[in-house]
């Protein structure tokens, strides 16, 4: 493990720290019952098979665990002059308390990122889960990826390891799908 001022026993506390506030209060979270939309007109639902989902919205199941996760980003068009960033990232579903802590911390990392920060972000996540609970090799990408640094104990348990991606990987086929949304739309105008 890459050290950089923290002992696996700090490491281990923040871990508990981290899962214990997302059982409490999951950052971006919306209920069941309720659109994901901040478009009042918007017909948009997340209880839809993955094949059905709308644009920048993606259905993910982690079959070895029971995770379920619909994530919905709402990304700028960057006609602006500004890069396309994430304006709003949201998600319904239910979980183990690794996956529904993994979604909470990356909703706070990546809501106001561009989309290529991101997708970098993504990255350095899927390498640290990919560590074996080696941690992440780099200081920056450590100080980067903030709270999500806890789940590195997490990668010692394969089985697990599917369970603190499932958001991830939702959130980067929801911006897969919203960029792929924005480039059609640009067509038919």
């Amino acid at each position: 493990m890459a050290d950089f001022g923290m002992s696996d026993r700090e490491l281990e506390q923040m871990y508990q720290e981290v899962i214990l506030e997302a059982a409490r209060d999951p950052h971006g979270r919306v209920p069941e019952d309720q659109s994901v939309s901040s478009d009042p007109d918007a017909d948009v639902t997340m209880k839809v098979e993955h094949e059905y989902c709308v644009p920048a919205e993606s259905h993910q199941f982690n079959p070895t665990c029971g995770d379920h996760a619909t994530i919905h980003v709402e990304v700028s068009d960057g006609t602006d002059g500004q890069p396309k960033s994430i304006r709003r990232i949201v998600w319904q579903g239910d979980g183990c308390s690794i996956s529904q802590a993994s979604l909470s911390v990356m909703v706070d990392l990546v809501e106001g990122k561009t989309v290529d920060e991101a997708m970098r972000l993504a990255q350095e996540f899927h390498t640290l889960m990919e560590s074996r609970g080696e941690g992440v090799q780099e200081e920056d990408a450590e100080e980067e990826l903030g709270d999500a640094v806890v789940f590195q104990g997490v990668s010692k348990y394969p089985m697990r390891i599917k369970c603190a991606l499932l958001g991830w990987e939702g959130m980067k086929a929801s911006v897969a799908r919203a960029l792929t949304d924005m480039d059609k739309k640009k067509e038919q105008a």
